[in-house]
């Protein structure tokens, strides 16, 4: 797909906006249909979750199971676009900054890769700990009642937000290889981002305890040390 042929850089931002436009339609349109295919197997989803989770759950209002089911669509919906939406940005960055086909290919496989990752991890790991820590404070008396709707957004809000944190490597590699920084940036910023890690494992993981934060923020850490070494091996030859 070739979004830029020769011409001055007007021509080319109008060509780009033309193609993000068609883009995000494409992405929208399919959205909206897989979401509505996914919606009759939703309930089947959710069951999943509740069994994988080992959780009850109730509704205090009319409406809530059926936006709580959309969410699930919705979400999910997201989650099979992956692979395409991966392979437009590949193609959009091919096209604006002249990246070979190879790199492109390795820069789709390596996302949906560390994508679909760190969604497991946080589907086998951290969620479960998370919501047995959580649920740990009930008692005899103080039992606990869990919406559907907030169980939803709960999960769901997880699952996605670790698939995309655990894009960092590839963020990195990325601005390496269009020049935009370079590997010694990164390795003299380690200091910072040892802090700006330990505040997203603290706001993205579900309990506030070490235990749990070390779940997330270990990893993150190891993925940076990871786009370190990537950007480093992938760095472009001098002009």
């Amino acid at each position: 797909m070739e979004y830029f042929q020769e011409g001055g850089i007007a021509r080319k931002i109008v060509m780009f906006l033309m193609a993000f436009r068609r883009f995000v339609l494409e992405i929208a349109i399919s959205f909206f249909l897989l979401t509505f295919l996914i919606y009759w197997y939703s309930p089947d989803i959710l069951l999943a979750l509740q069994l994988h989770l080992d959780q009850k759950l109730a509704f205090f209002g009319v409406f809530e199971p059926v936006i709580a089911l959309l969410k699930i669509s919705a979400i999910s919906a997201l989650v099979l676009l992956a692979p395409w939406i991966m392979w437009r940005i590949g193609q959009v960055l091919s096209a604006l900054f002249g990246l070979k086909r190879l790199f492109i290919f390795i820069f789709v496989a390596s996302g949906l890769m560390l994508f679909y990752s760190g969604a497991a991890f946080c589907y086998f790991i951290t969620l479960p700990f998370g919501v047995n820590f959580l649920l740990g404070y009930q008692s005899q008396v103080v039992k606990p009642v869990i919406s559907i709707g907030k169980f939803v957004d709960f999960t769901g809000l997880f699952l996605l937000g670790f698939g995309i944190i655990f894009e960092l490597p590839l963020v990195m590699t990325l601005l390496c290889r269009l020049r935009l920084c370079r590997p010694e940036t990164f390795t003299r910023g380690r200091r910072y981002a040892v802090l700006i890690i330990a505040i997203l494992a603290a706001a993205l993981t579900p309990t506030p305890d070490v235990v749990n934060m070390a779940l997330m923020g270990i990893p993150l850490y190891i993925l940076y040390e990871l786009g370190i070494l990537i950007a480093r091996l992938s760095r472009p030859s001098p002009a």
